[in-house]
Formats: C-alpha cells, sequence, structure tokens
C-alpha cells in the first residue's frame, strides 16, 4: 500500500514577500485617494488652505531669487568711478589707467572716453534735441576701477577712493557698489524673513493635516474598534491615515506650486514691460526642479507628521488602561 506523500508548502522567498508588501501598500494608497476623492468639497478646501500655505514662502522665495539674479547683472558694475579733470585727454587718461593698473589692490582699469560716454548718454534717450545743441562734448573721461576681491569692502573702497582722489588728473571719484551691497543685505534681510515665515506656515500646514485626519479618525472610530477585535496591528491601522496625509501634503504642494507659476505669468508681461524701459530682456524665473521638490518633500512630510502625531494619539487613548 502506498503512503501518501505529502507536498512541503514553499515558503515565500524574499522578493515574494517584497511584492506582497509593495502590493499592500498599492492598494492602500490607492484607496485612501478614492475616499478623498469620493469627498471633493472637503478635500478641495484642506487642500486648498494647505496650498496658498505653502505658496506664500515659496512665492516670497521666488521673488529673492529674482532679485538675486537681477543683481548679479550689477555685479559687473565698477567699484569706483573715477572722473578726470575736463582738460586730461584720452592718451593722457590711458597713462592714468596703466600705472593704476600696476597698484595690487586694482583688478582692472577701463578707460570711458569722452565719445563714448555721449554715445551712452545719447541711447538712453530723451536728450537727442538738447544734445544737439551742445558745440562742444561736456563730458569728461571717466575710470572705471574694479578692485581685487580681497579690497571690495566698503572701508577699503573708501581708502582707495580718498588715494584716488590725491591724483592731480583726478577731478572727483563715485563708489558705485555701496548701494548694491546694501541691496544685497536687503536680500539676505527677506530670505531670512522667508524661512521664519515657512517655518511658521509649515507648523500651521502640520496643524490643518492633523487636524483633519483626527476628524477622519473619529468617522471611521467604530470601523478602527472592529480592526482592532479582530487582531489588526497599530501599523495595519495606522497606514491609510498615514497616506491620506501624505495625499494631503502632496496635492497641497502641487497647489502651491500652481498658485506660484500662475503668479509669475500674470506678472511676466508688466515686469517685460518695465524692463524693455531699461532696455533689457529681464524675465521672472519661477521654481526650480531643485525648489520644486523641496516644497513637495516638505509638504508630504508635513502630511505624514501631522497623520502619524493624529493616529499614534488615538490608538494611545485606545488602549485599555
Amino acid at each position: 500500500m502506498l503512503k501518501p506523500r505529502f507536498r512541503r508548502r514553499r515558503l515565500p522567498n524574499l522578493a515574494d514577500q517584497f511584492a506582497i508588501w509593495l502590493n499592500q501598500h498599492v492598494q492602500s494608497a490607492l484607496a485612501t485617494l478614492g475616499r478623498l476623492l469620493d469627498t471633493p468639497l472637503p478635500t478641495g478646501m484642506t487642500v486648498a488652505v494647505i496650498g496658498i500655505s505653502l505658496a506664500l514662502p515659496g512665492a516670497l522665495y521666488v521673488l529673492a531669487d529674482n532679485l538675486r539674479t537681477l543683481a548679479g547683472g550689477w555685479d559687473q558694475t565698477a567699484a569706483i568711478s573715477l572722473f578726470l579733470q575736463y582738460d586730461v585727454d584720452d592718451a593722457a587718461a590711458n597713462n592714468l589707467a596703466d600705472r593704476l593698473r600696476k597698484l595690487p589692490e586694482i583688478a582692472q582699469v577701463q578707460v570711458i572716453t569722452r565719445e563714448s560716454a555721449l554715445d551712452e548718454f545719447r541711447a538712453l534717450g530723451g536728450f537727442e534735441e538738447a544734445l544737439e545743441q551742445l558745440k562742444n562734448n561736456p563730458l569728461p573721461v571717466v575710470l572705471a576701477i574694479y578692485p581685487q576681491p580681497g579690497y571690495s569692502t566698503p572701508e577699503q573702497l573708501e581708502v582707495m577712493q580718498d588715494k584716488l582722489l590725491k591724483l592731480k588728473e583726478a577731478d572727483f571719484a563715485r563708489m558705485d557698489t555701496v548701494w548694491l551691497q546694501r541691496f544685497q543685505a536687503i536680500l539676505d534681510l527677506i530670505q531670512v524673513g522667508v524661512l521664519l515665515l515657512g517655518v511658521l506656515l509649515g507648523i500651521g500646514v502640520l496643524l490643518i493635516i492633523g487636524n483633519t485626519i483626527r476628524l477622519e479618525i473619529l468617522n471611521r472610530c467604530i470601523e478602527i474598534e472592529i480592526m482592532e477585535l479582530v487582531g489588526a496591528t497599530a501599523a495595519f491601522i495606522r497606514r491609510p491615515f498615514l497616506y491620506a496625509g501624505a495625499w494631503y501634503g502632496l496635492l497641497g504642494g502641487l497647489t502651491a506650486w500652481l498658485l506660484v507659476t500662475l503668479a509669475l505669468v500674470l506678472l511676466q508681461p508688466p515686469v517685460s514691460r518695465l524692463a524693455s524701459l531699461y532696455r533689457s530682456d529681464f524675465e521672472l524665473a519661477g521654481l526650480g526642479v531643485t525648489a520644486t521638490f523641496i516644497v513637495l518633500a516638505s509638504s508630504i512630510s508635513l502630511g505624514l507628521i501631522g497623520s502619524w502625531v493624529a493616529v499614534n494619539r488615538h490608538l494611545r487613548g485606545a488602549e485599555p488602561s
């Protein structure tokens, strides 16, 4: 008599376990998204609040970034403009420029002749009739002086300016980078303000998502109790709410990106008109790839943290004493 042969059940390997785990999470994420879409009005209101909260620091960051880009084009401005005596001709100005280039604190000296200065002044527009009445060129020769990187502080530029004014060919000098340094300081202040505002609004987003998940937990309280009675683990109960928080964060981050992009599209035409008046083709830059990733990652993280806190607080309160 043949004995029955029992086939040993094959245990799932690591790849099978990962596939099962991934399938469970995908199902939970899609089911959670479907639950949110079934209530479009409450979900849309929550996402809108999150998006507006994240769009405000994002818009200020874009503003500061565009201003910093605009100021980067001004960095090529000469640190000191040295106006020479009117009787100094181009040859004498070139000789003086050669002497100044040998100084260790000076990196570059550009000679702006009278003719080139008049042409540049004429290119600005609006003074054609007045310039036609001039018999002689009233503009002096100007030396645009660029210091070495180690001599660009305001104190060092003032010392350099006093030294240049002692030259017999010099008439007067003007420092052109002091206002730029002040502008850079203002931009640094704005950047710190954007960071602080982002932290405060991030805390607000965290509270909004946490309160939204808490209300959803209360609506599904009976369902959670049944899952606990049949032996569901805390991780299994927590999973759909974590995905709900992540979806809120992702949708809120995308809304913030959309609001910032829409604001830039609406602002670009007047900015282009203003730039054209200054003979510039400046265009606003939006949130780049890195900034967009940071916004989305931050919003998703805030959603996960808020939902985690809300669910854990409920689970701790539901434990028998």
